[in-house]
């Protein structure tokens, strides 16, 4: 697959992903296209070397498994996040302005550049949940509303003659969605016609605001992508392309898509969970007789984290906020990023492990590090080894306007990722 090809792909993954339910939907079903098995416990029977399962936590994390083909050593894991910025639509959101309007009650979820979902089409997705005729029990079904259903109007020039000199955003006052004229239209009935159902019968809903723009290649020479979300499901997406092509033989390969990065990842799907480690503690239960207390610690000394999340690329009118040495840039390939606080987790032996495999097969690797004057972000890598003591990398693809509506990336950059995850777990 070339890199044009891929990254179409990984667009298309994008668009049917609106938020993180829709994310591990889309990631699951490629693992059943793959012939993967999903068992609700990982110890609930033996694992087969040469065999392939998964399991899921919340509708928004995956954690998927290649047994290695020989005697099993240890755990290489490539782990992302669903979730990205964006607008929580409330409970009861429905407000009526003046007979004339409707909006909806929204937050923050993440930290979002607000002004850029100012005059866009939007709309909104997510799950609900029944009661299950069949069963009597509650069920979650996914929603998404394909339709222009919402806009967060500007304020005109003319009312607000300052706005070119700055303004700060009031999430409750100037980012509400107009959602309707009709007073009597909610959002809770259009999700319950999509379904086919009576309002009344949903009881529950976990429902986003998202961006409806298409992700396109874009630029004079087709160098550049412009998608929403591109933090972090051009990762997810493309950690999921090369565990899906890694043959491992001596380790078992773990592919880790965790929720709620965005908001800290103290969730039960979140990477600040006993997620990952409950699973990986029942994988070795499952594939080897009972492991000494000694045997298990050398297991996962022998084992190794790559926590995928994009990075920032070097921005074209603001150079200068970059580090003056370490300044990757789109389409440069894989980020290998550095902090000496270890928000990020790479050092010198996992960086050094990065390097070989980039090395030998050829993929381009880039390194970041924040200016020392500028705070940066935390990402998954040392949330992860808190729970799970192992060598880790963090590593990303560059990207422009992180947290935007709508962000920037390079078309090489997802094939380089996809190349790296799937080296890395062979």
């Amino acid at each position: 697959m070339d890199e044009k090809e891929i990254t179409r792909e990984m667009l298309a993954f994008i668009e049917e992903s609106p938020t993180a339910f829709h994310a591990a939907a889309n990631a699951e079903r490629l693992l059943v296209k793959a012939g993967f098995e999903k068992l609700d416990d990982m110890g609930e029977k033996p694992l087969v070397p040469g065999g392939n399962y998964y399991t899921t936590q919340n509708g928004s994390a995956v954690i998927a498994v290649k047994i290695g083909r020989q005697e099993t050593t240890g755990f290489r894991i490539v782990a992302s996040h669903s979730d990205s910025p964006c607008f929580k639509v409330k409970e009861t959101p429905e407000i009526r302005m003046e007979e004339q309007y409707v909006k909806l009650n929204t937050e923050k979820y993440g930290g979002m550049i607000l002004n850029t979902w100012l005059d866009r089409p939007l709309s909104v997705a997510g799950r609900v949940f029944v009661k299950e005729p069949e069963t009597g029990r509650i069920g979650a079904r996914l929603v998404n509303l394909k339709k222009d259903l919402l806009i967060i109007p500007n304020v005109a020039v003319h009312f607000n003659r300052e706005v070119n000199d700055g303004m700060k955003l009031n999430p409750q006052v100037d980012l509400l969605p107009l959602f309707a004229q009709d007073q009597g239209l909610t959002l809770q009935k259009l999700c319950a016609d999509q379904l086919g159902i009576g309002e009344e019968e949903i009881l529950g809903s976990d429902l986003y605001v998202y961006n409806r723009d298409k992700g396109r290649i874009m630029g004079a020479d087709d160098a550049f992508i412009g998608s929403p979300r591109l933090d972090d499901l051009q990762c997810a997406f493309s950690t999921l392309q090369g565990f899906l092509q890694a043959e491992p033989q001596t380790h078992i390969a773990v592919y880790a898509l965790f929720d709620n990065e965005e908001v800290g990842s103290s969730t039960k799907q979140g990477a600040d969970s006993t997620l990952l480690s409950d699973v990986l503690d029942a994988v070795l239960d499952a594939v080897a007789d009972k492991l000494t207390p000694l045997k298990k610690r050398a297991f996962y000394q022998n084992s190794c984290l790559l926590s995928a999340d994009n990075g920032h690329a070097v921005h074209p009118n603001h150079p200068e906020k970059s580090d003056p040495t370490n300044r990757p840039y789109l389409n440069g390939g894989v980020v290998l990023k550095f902090q000496g606080s270890q928000r990020y987790t790479t050092d010198g032996f996992s960086a050094a492990l990065v390097r070989d495999i980039c090395r030998e097969h050829g993929i381009a690797v880039q390194d970041f590090a924040n200016r020392a004057d500028i705070a940066g972000g935390s990402t998954l890598g040392n949330i992860s080894t808190a729970h799970v003591s192992i060598p880790s990398a963090d590593v990303g693809l560059a990207q422009l306007a992180m947290h935007s509506a709508f962000e920037t990336g390079g078309v090489a950059d997802t094939k380089a990722m996809a190349e790296l995850a799937r080296w890395f777990l062979a």
